[in-house]
């Protein structure tokens, strides 16, 4: 495929994710009548969980304009068995922004739509294998960066970036038209998502775009020449999101909760604890990334050593342990008792009424038997009269009443 051929690809796609876009974002910004419980409408919120669909419609109209119009020359198999893929994660994703299901359910989809894509870039069948684990992994690593305005949208364009210089120092030219695309479409949606964001990817955006990016590092990798460090090169583009995923099986696992229930156990969420702001936070992942694509695309290219791919694992490993340190779960808060609460709302300030000493010829309680067990009374049985708190006598107040 020519440059020309992918210049223009990414600016078809760049065009129409814009305009999509802008038009997403018109539509939930526009006022709607409320739901019942006096919330914002779910039409508007529907849309902006769905604003993913953009990119999915920008690259996928790009790309498939490109393979109709033949640019991918003998590749065209490998690059619609790749697009055929990320369309199916991509419905399969919209479903679920529309009505949410377990995302146990994403995993048979996913295998299959890897499948398809192995089966259409005639890979072997122990190769074929090692790529399906591999898409399914990643696919699902990136779909988890989608927890804050902007973190996965500029995480998957830096790793675009770096999967497009790849592909061209590869054997096969024709499979930069994927990653081009893609770095054009997350640009154009980029405009809507960062901070605060006006569109997210929901689940159909994000599925794609980690689809798209783990498909076409398998095919890369496939296609590069003899002799290259590709083996341990292309991995290396997916250390954040990698990093991301085993901090928080590691963290969820250490306070035994659900490994499948999403919770603010993050990258993002942690950063934020230590007062970092959410465009901020965007910013510090994006560099992390463009650190190891640099590495791994210079390594792929045959400028460094490969033995500088151990950098970016190990910055990534000490990371996560770091990141450990800072507390991701707020401890459960315990219901005060009952006696406790009456403790409390009980009065404390004031003096104290003494008690007053039994009047001249009235009974007082019964010996081991409490105020509380009945009124005391007089000689003739009549109901005695607590004296009021003056300090008085009892004498003086029997006087009194004679």
């Amino acid at each position: 495929m020519n440059v020309l051929g992918i210049i223009a690809s990414g600016v078809a796609a760049l065009f129409i994710t814009v305009a999509l876009a802008k038009g997403a974002r018109r539509a939930a910004l526009r006022p709607h009548a409320p739901d019942g419980s006096g919330g914002r409408a779910p039409r508007a919120a529907a849309l902006r969980r769905t604003g993913g669909a953009t990119v999915v419609l920008g690259v996928g109209t790009a790309v498939g304009g490109a393979l109709w119009l033949g640019a991918a020359d003998d590749s065209a198999g490998s690059v619609a068995g790749l697009l055929a893929g990320a369309g199916i994660v991509a419905a399969l994703g919209l479903v679920h922004d529309l009505k949410p299901f377990r995302a146990a359910l994403r995993l048979p989809v996913q295998t299959a739509a890897a499948v398809l894509v192995v089966c259409l870039a005639g890979l072997s069948p122990a190769a074929g294998a090692l790529a399906v684990l591999w898409i399914v992994l990643v696919t699902n690593a990136f779909a988890l960066l989608d927890h804050a305005d902007g973190l996965l949208t500029t995480v998957g364009l830096v790793t675009a970036a770096g999967l497009l210089a790849c592909a061209a120092l590869g054997g096969d030219p024709a499979l930069t038209l994927f990653p081009a695309t893609l770095v054009a479409g997350l640009a154009g949606f980029l405009l809507h998502n960062w901070h605060p964001a006006r569109l997210r990817l929901g689940a159909s955006g994000a599925q794609f775009t980690g689809f798209a990016l783990a498909a076409s590092g398998a095919l890369i990798q496939e296609a590069a020449p003899s002799g290259r460090a590709a083996w341990a090169a292309l991995p290396v583009l997916a250390t954040v999101a990698l990093a991301d995923t085993a901090l928080v099986l590691i963290s969820r696992r250490r306070a035994a909760r659900s490994l499948l229930r999403d919770t603010d156990d993050h990258i993002a969420h942690r950063l934020r604890r230590v007062r970092v702001t959410v465009p901020g936070t965007a910013v510090l992942l994006a560099l992390w990334t463009a650190l190891s694509v640099t590495t791994a695309t210079l390594v792929y290219a045959e400028l460094l050593h490969p033995a500088f791919l151990l950098l970016p694992p190990a910055g990534s490993v000490a990371a996560v342990f770091v990141l450990l340190r800072i507390p991701a779960y707020t401890p459960p808060r315990t219901a005060p008792s009952r006696t406790a609460a009456r403790r409390t709302a009980a009065p404390t300030t004031g003096a104290a009424i003494p008690s007053a000493a039994p009047a001249p010829g009235v009974a007082g309680p019964a010996p081991g038997k409490g105020a509380s067990s009945g009124t005391a009374r007089t000689a003739a049985g009549h109901p005695t009269v607590p004296p009021p708190p003056t300090g008085r006598s009892a004498a003086g107040v029997a006087a009194e009443r004679r």
